[in-house]
């Protein structure tokens, strides 16, 4: 393969997860699973390891988050806000560790504390303090900009305004996680897709009365820049944090050992369900400041810290049939009827196909074992299809040109901005000769 064949592939990758980074922290819109996602941004790193001569600004080994909304007003980050590595087992992890023993020129391990902290799945934000006082409230944007949500984050209950504790800094930067606890987001769910979705459109909100309704939390887990702050590790800063009057995580624990690591990775993960705010892993942090000092940063991301990732809720199903079912703006949905398989607790039969494009990019058919996946969204949808185990005969799914609900004509809306035609169909019945939209 030429080198031009191989700069479009990479390119082609960059483009996409730029256009998914864009949803998810810009419009609050998950367009992908956290899995699917993650294997994006996994063949693009191993690209330009393969192949020294791709390099670009929007690669997610140089860039973080997405940049700031035009909405709000704009600041720099004193520190800037940096992405993690990923790991997503005990192989990645002695990976990880073994980089840091030669990057620290230590024989062997045994004096490598880390501090594990289960990664909380919101919006990250940076507090800055000066004298005890709240004074701004970043939003992480791209990192090194972050919109000045200051108005919002002081409707938060969970942080304090002014702390007059005779160890607080002078001046610091707490970083931490706003999010929405699962029992809160059932009250709220008609207007969001799911628990981090609704504490990014509430803290976007113009208007901070409407942020003050939701119930947003927040949790404390490290700090961006500090002057006269006299700690010495992760779990004593942890220990001041509560000491000031911040939430921790509960769930935070101090451990030696990757099999240690592993062991409690695997504890937390079966309770993840009964942790009353949604998990998706668990960030191992070297607890030693002056070892963090002294490991620094590569690139986008710090070398003294890493996120083990959960796997996905997910199982593999048989799809039984298909149904399409018509919503009140004529939107024909392709809804797949499966067999019934537990996810995360939860007995599933249905999961969504989104639309016609999804069903014809992933190949989707009745009779197909597929991968659905439950994961942070409200509604299961379906991952993939195990192309090895199709049966012989199958058909392609005809997605119907016609309203199953009343036989009109279906098309799909030419959007002037892509130029293109959009991926949802609609049926065009006027009034209401539709039974389907009339309801």
């Amino acid at each position: 393969m030429n080198e031009d064949i191989i700069n479009k592939i990479y390119l082609k990758k960059i483009k996409l997860i730029q256009e998914h980074n864009k949803s998810y922290y810009n419009n609050n819109k998950s367009n992908i699973s956290d899995q699917e996602y993650d294997i994006l941004k996994k063949e693009i790193i191993d690209l330009e390891k393969e192949y020294h001569f791709l390099n670009d600004k929007e690669s997610p080994t140089k860039s973080v988050g997405y940049k700031p909304s035009k909405s709000f007003k704009k600041a720099k980050h004193t520190t800037p806000m940096l992405s993690l590595g990923n790991a997503f087992n005990e192989e990645d992890l002695n990976n990880f560790e073994k980089k840091i023993i030669n990057f620290l020129s230590l024989e062997n391990s045994n004096n490598i504390e880390y501090c594990a902290e289960p990664k909380i799945d919101g919006i990250s934000a940076s507090l800055t303090y000066i004298k005890g006082k709240f004074v701004k409230g970043l939003s992480r944007g791209d990192g090194k900009e972050g919109e000045d949500i200051t108005r919002n984050l002081q409707t938060i209950k969970d942080i304090p305004t002014l702390i007059k504790a005779e160890n607080f800094p002078e001046e610091i930067d707490i970083r931490g996680e706003v999010f929405i606890e699962n029992e809160d987001f059932k009250k709220i769910n008609k207007f969001f897709a799911n628990p981090r979705n609704a504490a990014s459109g509430s803290l976007r909100q113009k208007n901070s009365k409407v942020t003050s309704k939701i119930p947003l939390k927040f949790i404390a887990y490290t700090y961006g820049y500090a002057k006269k702050m006299n700690i010495n590790n992760q779990t004593n800063f942890l220990d001041n944090l509560k000491f000031w009057g911040f939430k921790v995580n509960p769930f935070n624990k101090k451990i030696t050992g990757i099999k240690n690591l592993v062991e409690n990775h695997k504890k937390i993960e079966k309770k993840r369900r009964e942790i009353p705010f949604d998990i998706d892993g668990i960030v191992y942090k070297v607890n030693n400041f002056d070892l963090q000092k002294r490991l620094g940063f590569a690139a986008n991301a710090p070398r003294w810290a890493i996120a083990h990732k959960f796997s996905a809720n997910s199982s593999e199903s048989e799809i039984l049939n298909i149904e399409i079912q018509i919503g009140r703006t004529g939107a024909l949905t392709p809804v797949a009827k499966i067999k019934p398989v537990n996810i995360g607790g939860v007995i599933v039969s249905n999961a969504t196909l989104h639309n016609e494009d999804e069903i014809i990019r992933k190949d989707i058919r009745i009779g197909d074992t597929v991968t659905v996946e439950r994961a942070g969204d409200v509604i299961p949808h379906v991952v993939s299809v195990d192309f090895r185990k199709r049966k012989k005969g199958s058909k392609k799914f005809e997605f119907p040109l016609l309203c199953p609900s009343c036989s009109s004509k279906t098309v799909k809306d030419f959007n002037e901005t892509t130029k293109k035609q959009d991926a949802v169909r609609r049926c065009i019945s006027e009034g209401y000769e539709c039974e389907k939209i009339a309801i």
